[in-house]
């Protein structure tokens, strides 16, 4: 049973990282990492995974997400997002902050991508959530959820999609 005010899909207590300042997620997709790395970098793609319409793969590059209000931590239900790093076929890194309050939880989202047998393992590290701050941990919960339940998912049938 989740608290009030809180998500269904955030982490439950028992799944939570010992690290409370990090999201991490370990992901097999039976895709070749060509194909993965498309549906990171194709901005018609991302859109379908991301909820982004102005995404471009370029370092410097701010864009959108829409996500959902949370009235328990105060996001707004728009991501703000600015490119940091690519290194083409292996890693995309971006800032995720609140749009309308970006000093609310400022964080960071790496996903790494390494060929594994016929697939792609993917490594996501959704960084910078305060531990002494509850409405970080709390907006790390339930971003955790979120990125197991739904945003992993998606991007799994984008892939599904191409083949």
């Amino acid at each position: 049973m989740t608290d009030p005010g809180t998500t269904s899909w955030e982490l439950p207590a028992d799944d939570e990282t010992a690290d409370p300042t990090t999201i991490r997620v370990d992901e097999y997709l039976p895709h070749p990492p060509e194909r993965v790395w498309r549906a990171f970098t194709t901005p018609t793609l991302v859109a379908q995974w991301l909820n982004t319409d102005d995404f471009l793969p370029e370092v410097g590059h701010r864009f959108t997400m829409a996500g959902r209000r949370v009235e328990a931590t105060g996001f707004s239900g728009t991501v703000a997002s600015t490119v940091l790093a690519i290194e083409p076929g292996r890693l995309l890194k971006v800032t995720w902050t609140d749009a309308a309050n970006p000093d609310l939880v400022p964080t960071t989202v790496t996903w790494t991508l390494e060929p594994e047998g016929r697939g792609t393992r993917i490594f996501l590290e959704h960084a910078g959530f305060d531990p002494d701050d509850p409405i970080a941990q709390l907006s790390r919960r339930i971003m955790g959820g979120g990125w197991r339940s739904m945003v992993f998912r998606r991007l799994s049938e984008v892939l599904t999609a191409l083949d």
